[in-house]
């Protein structure tokens, strides 16, 4: 057996923490909000739902403008947005004939820029 093995202390040999160690309270968690939080971790987790919500970041575009600048079919951008939608993600109006999309609010917009400015760092 290596020396630093025999010296590492196993989990009989740690320490307790004891009433009083600590001058700090737990952090209360919230599970509701975290399975909130996670739905829409999953919905952000689609590279083409993800490219559509940088487009949004921009402006507000409608589902013709979206399927034309990412050279795909409307169904496949339709079913994405509503994903979206339904984790508010990102909001609807009407105009005409036309529904324009935008991101929901200043939150989603700050995930996703923060989201894609740390992927193009350097590791």
């Amino acid at each position: 057996m290596h020396s630093e093995a025999k010296n590492r202390p196993t989990d009989d040999d740690s320490p307790s923490c004891q009433d009083g160690d600590h001058d700090h309270y737990p952090v209360k968690i919230d599970d509701t909000a975290c399975e909130r939080a996670a739905a829409i971790f999953r919905a952000l987790g689609d590279p083409q739902r993800l490219r559509l919500l940088i487009m949004l970041e921009a402006r507000s575009c409608c589902v013709s403008e979206l399927a034309d600048a990412l050279a795909e079919p409307l169904p496949a951008i339709s079913q994405r947005l509503r994903v979206l939608k339904s984790e508010r993600i990102v909001r609807s109006r009407r105009e005409g004939k036309h529904v324009f999309y935008s991101l929901a609010d200043g939150h989603i917009s700050r995930l996703v820029t923060n989201g894609v400015m740390h992927a193009m760092e350097d590791c």
